[in-house]
């Protein structure tokens, strides 16, 4: 019994290195193929298919895990009592080493894995779009569009941000910050002052 779980506890760890590596490479290079991602993760192509039989399992899993963590980002931070402009900003402050992360999943959404990752990540989506029809309930956020429409298009800014690889990643969360919350409507001094509040 021992010897199994500490097999299955290797196996997860391997599993989950490969990830690690697979975001790394995918990062450099949006096209790399699974040998890339064994090599770089010091393993033989038939362990990372033992793991993922199929690249577009690959990404699945990373988005999944991409999934789970800005999911639980989002819903603590909701869980706090300020209005809907600091709760954006509190997430976008929160969530942008995640997003810096997994920024790889922009690219890849765009390509022929879209429909899976735009699946997956629902639930964020979902969520993003309460917090804006929130914000355009009580008069804060705009509403030239819909909720979703506009939560995304906002999200979708802090994504290209992380995307650009600016060099001082302080500066990156400040920008994507702001810049996602001017494109909500919120005023530019408003916008300042939140993200200065942020620890």
């Amino acid at each position: 019994m021992l010897a199994e779980s500490a097999r299955a506890r290797a196996m997860k760890e391997t599993r989950d290195r490969i990830l690690d590596v697979a975001l790394d490479v995918l990062g450099e290079r949006p096209d790399a193929g699974m040998g890339d991602i064994a090599s770089a993760a010091g393993v033989v192509r038939r362990t990372v298919y033992g793991h993922f039989p199929s690249r577009l399992e690959l990404v699945r899993a990373l988005t999944e895990r991409a999934v789970t963590e800005m999911t639980a980002l989002l819903t603590d931070v909701n869980h706090h009592d300020a209005g809907a402009d600091a709760k954006w900003a509190e997430f976008i402050a929160r969530v942008w080493p995640v997003a810096h992360r997994y920024r790889v999943l922009l690219a890849l959404r765009r390509g022929e894995y879209g429909e899976v990752i735009h699946g997956l990540l629902g639930p964020v989506d979902e969520l993003l779009a309460d917090l804006v029809k929130l914000g355009q309930e009580t008069g804060t956020f705009a509403r030239h569009l819909p909720a979703d429409i506009l939560s995304q298009t906002a999200y979708g800014a802090v994504f290209a941000i992380a995307d650009k690889h600016l060099p001082d990643g302080i500066h990156g969360a400040r920008a994507a910050t702001i810049t996602s919350l001017l494109m909500l409507g919120v005023p530019e001094t408003r916008a300042i002052a939140l993200v200065d509040d942020q620890p």
